[in-house]
């Protein structure tokens, strides 16, 4: 039986730590800025940990046949002053990754959905988040439950 629920820290901690380094190990398969050092993922997991603190974060778990097989991390988040003011505090989805094995049963986009839920609970109008422009099946997951590009961020190697 798959399904989501809210962290439990420090028990999910190992698991989450895991998810970190999977999804750093999937990204760096095509963006070359992938830290891959064996601090990296305790750095990160520090770092969301104040971010959660700071921003009301959530953090979510998904879970199949009783292992945790992957999460979602969301925080408030407040964008410039040209937003208009319904708009300007939102949610933003910082983190989602599903171990490879887990794929295709629905827990990214039950992870999705639940950063939505609490989204609307905090009152927010918007949920938004990052996607490398170089991870087709990711933007072809938040195209599927329904996110639209908004802003793309263009770079150049100087």
């Amino acid at each position: 039986m798959s399904m989501v629920r809210l962290a439990r820290l420090p028990a999910d901690e190992p698991a989450i730590l895991s998810f970190i380094i999977g999804l750093q190990d999937y990204e760096a398969a095509f963006e070359p800025d992938r830290r891959r050092d064996s601090d990296f993922a305790s750095e990160h997991w520090r770092e969301l940990q104040r971010r959660h603190a700071e921003k009301h974060g959530i953090i979510l778990i998904a879970e199949d046949a009783g292992a945790a097989v992957g999460w979602a991390f969301a925080y408030d988040e407040t964008t410039e002053v040209f937003v208009v003011e319904a708009e300007r505090r939102h949610g933003f989805l910082a983190e989602l990754f599903v171990m490879p094995q887990a794929r295709g049963k629905g827990l990214g986009r039950a992870l999705i959905e639940g950063c939505e839920a609490w989204a609307r609970e905090r009152g927010h109008k918007l949920l938004t988040v990052g996607v490398l422009a170089k991870n087709p099946s990711a933007i072809r997951a938040y195209e599927g439950a329904g996110y639209a590009p908004y802003w793309t961020t263009m770079r150049r190697y100087l």
